[in-house]
């Protein structure tokens, strides 16, 4: 994924991150994945149980609002997992996440990368702006870092 975006290309996703948890009470996470090591794939761990267990290691589920999103690729498997935590859910559903994980996995099957991620981030910021948006009486602190996690 370093090759087909850059050092560039994964600093304006985390720019885009960034910018998008200045518009909404929600937290962002991307986590890019090259594949499974040989224990994992051996336990029977999946694409689903790793996204899962990212999104407790990297404290996804530890917003103020459980409203924390992580967009999972696991790049090996040609997987995209989405998870949202149960406030976000709680508001809009579960279809949402479904439908922006095909637009993704259209656009990375096209070689589109920054775009595809691109276009991901900003539609879980409208979704989250929406259902928490920014009360601009109150802070809006940042929970969780912004980089993009490649493993």
């Amino acid at each position: 994924m370093r090759r087909q975006l850059g050092v560039a290309g994964l600093n304006r996703l985390q720019a885009q991150v960034r910018a998008s948890e200045v518009q909404h009470l929600g937290e962002l996470r991307l986590c890019i994945e090259g594949g499974l090591s040989w224990q994992d794939l051996k336990d029977g761990q999946t694409a689903r149980s790793r996204a899962l267990h990212l999104f407790s290691t990297l404290r996804v589920w530890d917003t103020e609002h459980n409203n924390g999103v992580l967009i999972y690729l696991l790049l090996a498997d040609h997987r995209i997992e989405i998870l949202a935590d149960r406030g976000i859910i709680a508001r809009a559903g579960h279809e949402p996440w479904a439908h922006i994980a095909q637009h993704l996995a259209t656009s990375l099957h096209d070689g589109q990368f920054e775009h595809g991620l691109s276009q991901a981030i900003s539609t879980v910021t409208h979704l989250l702006a929406t259902h928490f948006p920014v009360d601009h009486d109150r802070d809006n602190p940042n929970e969780l870092p912004d980089k993009v996690v490649v493993i």
